[in-house]
C-alpha cells in the first residue's frame, strides 16, 4: 500500500516535471528561464542582499539583514538534506529530459535556487506587501525555471519554496521583534 502510494506520487511528479520541461525548445521561454534562474543563484542573492545592507537605511536595511540571515540559515538544511538524501537530478534519472550543456552535478533535493530566492524576498514581502506583485512572480519563475531547465523535480522546488519562506519569515520576525521602533519610522 505504502509503496504503491509512493510510486503513484513519483509518477505524478514526473508527469508534472515533463509538462514543464517539454517546452525547452521554445526560444522565448528558453531565453526567459535561462535568465531568470540566475536571480536564484548564490551570486545574485548574496550581492543584492549586501547591496541593500550597505546602501539603504532604517527598516529597509533591517529587512535586507533579515533577507541575508534567511539566505544563510536556509542553506544549512539544504546542504544537509542534499547529503542525507542524494536524489539524482531529473536529467540523469528520466529519459528524454531536455537540459543545458554542463548541467549541475550535485544532488537534486531540495532546490537551492528556489530556497535562495524565497528566503531573500519573503522579508521584503512582509515589510512591503505591495512588492508581492513583482517579487512573487519572480520567485515562482525561478522555481519553474529549475524544472524547465531539467534540473529539479516539482518536489525539489516545493521544498525549496518552503525552506526559503520559513527562514525568511523567521528572520524577519526576529529582526522586527528586536528592533520594533525602526519599523514605525
Amino acid at each position: 500500500m505504502k509503496t504503491k502510494l509512493i510510486t503513484n506520487m513519483y509518477d505524478l511528479e514526473c508527469r508534472l516535471f515533463r509538462s514543464v520541461n517539454r517546452h525547452f525548445d521554445r526560444k522565448i521561454w528558453n531565453f526567459y528561464f535561462r535568465q531568470v534562474t540566475n536571480t536564484g543563484g548564490a551570486t545574485f542573492t548574496i550581492l543584492i542582499s549586501l547591496f541593500l545592507i550597505l546602501f539603504t537605511k532604517g527598516p529597509v536595511r533591517l529587512t535586507a539583514i533579515a533577507s541575508a540571515a534567511a539566505l544563510l540559515i536556509s542553506h544549512i538544511p539544504v546542504a544537509f538534506v542534499k547529503k542525507l538524501y542524494p536524489r539524482k537530478r531529473p536529467y540523469i534519472a528520466l529519459i528524454e529530459t531536455k537540459v543545458l550543456e554542463n548541467p549541475l552535478q550535485d544532488h537534486s533535493f531540495p532546490s537551492g535556487h528556489t530556497t535562495a530566492i524565497f528566503s531573500v524576498i519573503i522579508p521584503f514581502l512582509l515589510f512591503m506587501p505591495a512588492l508581492s506583485y513583482i517579487l512573487l512572480p519572480l520567485a515562482v519563475s525561478v522555481g519553474i525555471s529549475r524544472m524547465y531547465l531539467g534540473l529539479h523535480y516539482p518536489s525539489d522546488v516545493l521544498a525549496g519554496c518552503l525552506l526559503g519562506t520559513s527562514s525568511g519569515l523567521l528572520t524577519f520576525m526576529m529582526i522586527k521583534n528586536y528592533f520594533p521602533a525602526a519599523f514605525y519610522l
